[in-house]
């Protein structure tokens, strides 16, 4: 009797999951605007306070005040990115002239070292290459654009920013009031863990994004990249886009180079440099800044990037491991939820490790307990 209820309460919970699958699918152009803006919310909410306790205003006028300077920041940096690929998609035809140049100059030094005929390399006289960046100059400016709209539409967002942060006693007395059966210490913990693992996640990214624009700079100025202080941030922005971002970041600058350089050997320089980079951020300075963070392990944080991504495409992405640390956070601390937090989690050293290794190990320990013993018998 009780192997059928524990099957049936089992089957109801996989129920449940598809059923909230399907609507996260479907509702996803409302979903999304509201997790960005929470996620948005708790990045200003230490500006909230300031303006609260610091300068003692109302709620309502510090809410007003940080999402005016949330508002403030996102255009300017949004101008600023804007500006500058417009710039870029304007010489799109001066760069596909060099661009093209290289091409023939290329098609000529194989046919040369190797004799295979140019018009096989270069058929119908019609250089691909052209065809390739014409046509695709400004589909990189609308790719971006669409990328932009992550950060979903830009009118909803700040009013539901401001809602958090202004209604968020209102939330809280909510969700008391929904888990009626657990005390307020334990909802207020819970949240708090919540916020800190946001929190520490929002800012170990924005020092990561920091680190590696420097490091893109330095690379870009080594090369005599032009514009490389925005090549570099622009690139370790589109960090946030998994996989996708780096290749975009590495392409532009790449493009420039080999468009306004003497040697395509500046374009390959600049792919190499950028996956040095990306080689050192994505094995060293992410897991060291907020690996410790969001302890979240490799197999989760990979099948989490692609399960979001085929639920919501590029935002899925992008939110994927906050949604995911916030999610051990709540199995953690959930009854009868403890071992999804546990599969969420990094492993421990002893489960890493082979069972003969395991068995030395133990062995060195009680080997160790028996020459103690014996010394103190002595």
């Amino acid at each position: 009797m009780k192997t059928n209820i524990d099957i049936s309460h089992r089957a109801l919970n996989l129920l449940g999951f598809i059923a909230i699958i399907v609507i996260l699918f479907f509702l996803k152009t409302y979903i999304v605007p509201i997790i960005i803006a929470v996620i948005l919310s708790v990045l200003v909410f230490p500006v909230q306070k300031f303006f609260e306790r610091k300068m003692k205003c109302s709620r309502l006028f510090a809410t007003i005040f940080t999402i005016s300077i949330l508002l403030i920041t996102t255009g300017l940096l949004i101008f600023l990115i804007t500006y500058q690929l417009q710039s870029f998609v304007n010489n799109g035809e001066d760069y596909t002239q060099r661009i093209t140049e290289v091409y023939a100059n290329l098609a000529s030094s194989i046919e040369n070292a190797f004799g295979i005929p140019r018009n096989e390399l270069i058929p119908n006289k019609k250089l691909p290459i052209e065809g390739l960046v014409q046509g695709n100059f400004e589909k990189v400016g609308v790719f971006l654009s669409e990328s932009g709209s992550v950060i979903s539409d830009m009118i909803l967002i700040p009013i539901y920013c401001f809602f958090f942060l202004y209604y968020r006693a209102f939330f809280r007395a909510f969700t008391y009031k929904v888990f009626n059966k657990q005390s307020k210490s334990f909802i207020n913990g819970l949240i708090k863990k919540v916020y800190v693992i946001q929190q520490n996640y929002l800012n170990g990214l924005l020092k990561v994004i920091i680190i590696v624009g420097t490091l893109n700079t330095i690379g870009l100025l080594a090369l005599g990249i032009d514009n490389a202080v925005f090549f570099g941030f622009f690139a370790a922005i589109l960090i946030l886009v998994p996989y996708i971002g780096v290749l975009i970041g590495a392409l532009l600058p790449a493009i420039l180079a080999l468009a306004t350089k003497d040697s395509a050997w500046y374009a390959v320089g600049v792919i190499a440099i950028f996956g040095f980079i990306q080689f050192i951020e994505g094995n060293f300075i992410t897991p060291k800044i907020t690996g410790s963070k969001v302890s979240i392990n490799a197999f989760i944080a990979l099948s989490s990037l692609i399960l979001f991504a085929m639920l919501w495409g590029i935002a899925g992405m992008i939110l994927a491991l906050p949604l995911t640390a916030t999610l051990k956070v709540i199995f953690d601390n959930t009854p009868g939820y403890e071992a999804y937090g546990f599969l969420i989690g990094e492993p421990v050293d002893k489960q890493l490790e082979s069972s003969r290794r395991f068995r030395l190990k133990k062995w060195k320990k009680i080997r160790k307990k028996k020459k103690v013993s014996t010394h103190v018998l002595k």
